[in-house]
């Protein structure tokens, strides 16, 4: 049979990845469920292979990790509802200090621009009622979205369930799709995928508790007000690669303005931050997780943002796992393996334009490319 031209190649692969992001953008709703229950279930195979071992009937080996899975959530979203109606019992406070920071805002406003209070109230006044004449269609999005998060949550439980349960099924699959002469690289790429996504989920969890325990004492030995909810918030936006760390800094901001009139306690709280994220960049994280598979930041920052745009929120915090699975297929596929270098952080210490080792597909010698960073 004749190979295709190498452009009609490279313009299928691109077909296909368009079409598999419009795939994931239609049907949103449904897939991500079932990659996020995909991924819990590798995280509990352990603990489910341990009740088999215990001679359980299997349709109880699966329900007891599930169970304790949801439990688990419940105690979390429990921590956040004490934290948030802890917030709510100091409204009173939180609205003198917010006025007291807008009028120092406002004072410094007039005196550096000369632009009047008046001016700046009348200002307020316009914005607020063009926010006013939006807020019906907030409202149905956030309706919409509540519905969405319904819709997720319930279907997850099941998708892991069936998942779990037909386990052996879905690989029995995925190995007919290839001829027999393959199977032992597909073998290879199944039990590497396991692995990796099991220490990268279960090093996440400990690395919600450290972070957590870790940037909320620090703020509660210097006397911030609600350190342990920046401590959470903080922790659990970290998980998404980037970004995540951006936004949970200005969350941690504007709670420490919203409960204290001092501006040295937002230092005290960008510094703690920073010396956290310091620790676990470079010295929790790497020896939990450790360094198996390499994406390099670009990849990172551009998969989350692509997942981000076509899934949400939950496929911002999937895109690294996404990404680590992809470069274990792309770099055991002899017609993708260009994709896996692009996604991969191994860099060659010369130009291909110059050192024509650099061009081939085969694997590089170890000593000819850098390392920078890996999840």
């Amino acid at each position: 049979m004749r190979e295709l031209p190498v452009t009609v190649r490279r313009a299928i692969e691109l077909l296909g990845l368009v079409l598999i992001g419009a795939l994931f953008v239609i049907g949103q709703n449904l897939i991500m469920p079932l990659l996020m229950a995909f991924f819990i279930s590798l995280m509990l195979l352990p603990v489910l292979r341990f009740f088999v071992r215990l001679k359980l009937p299997e349709v109880v080996a699966i329900f007891i990790p599930i169970l304790l899975l949801f439990m688990f959530l419940g105690l979390i979203v429990w921590f956040f509802s004490a934290q948030i109606g802890s917030l709510i019992a100091d409204f009173p406070q939180i609205k003198n200090n917010v006025s007291h920071h807008l009028a120092a805002l406002s004072s410094w406003i007039a005196s550096t621009f000369k632009y009047s209070a008046d001016a700046q109230l009348k200002l307020v006044d316009e914005q607020s009622s063009k926010l006013l004449n939006s807020a019906g269609g907030i409202l149905s999005s956030m309706v919409g979205s509540v519905g969405n998060i319904l819709l997720f949550f319930g279907l997850l439980p099941i998708y892991i369930y069936l998942i779990l349960l037909y386990k052996n099924l879905l690989l029995r699959f995925i190995f007919m799709w290839f001829d027999q002469a393959h199977h032992e690289k597909v073998e290879e790429g199944v039990r590497a995928s396991e692995s990796i996504i099991k220490s990268y989920l279960i090093g996440l969890l400990i690395q919600i508790t450290y972070i957590t325990i870790l940037l909320g004492l620090a703020l509660f030995l210097f006397g911030i007000k609600h350190a342990l909810l920046i401590g959470v918030i903080f922790a659990f936006l970290n998980l998404i690669p980037y970004l995540g760390a951006l936004i949970g800094n200005i969350l941690g901001v504007l709670i420490t303005l919203a409960s204290s009139q001092e501006i040295s306690s937002i230092f005290i709280v960008l510094g703690a931050i920073a010396v956290v994220q310091f620790l676990d960049n470079n010295i929790l994280m790497p020896r939990i997780v450790g360094s198996k598979v390499k994406i390099n930041a670009l990849a990172a920052i551009v998969g989350v943002l692509l997942a981000g745009t076509m899934a949400g929120i939950s496929g911002m915090f999937l895109a690294l796992p996404m990404i680590a699975v992809l470069k274990i297929v792309f770099d055991r596929s002899e017609h993708m393996k260009q994709w896996g270098v692009l996604l991969g952080d191994e860099r060659p210490q010369h130009s291909p334009m110059s050192f024509p080792i650099f061009r081939r597909k085969k694997k590089i010698p170890e000593e000819a490319t850098t390392v920078k960073s890996n999840i």
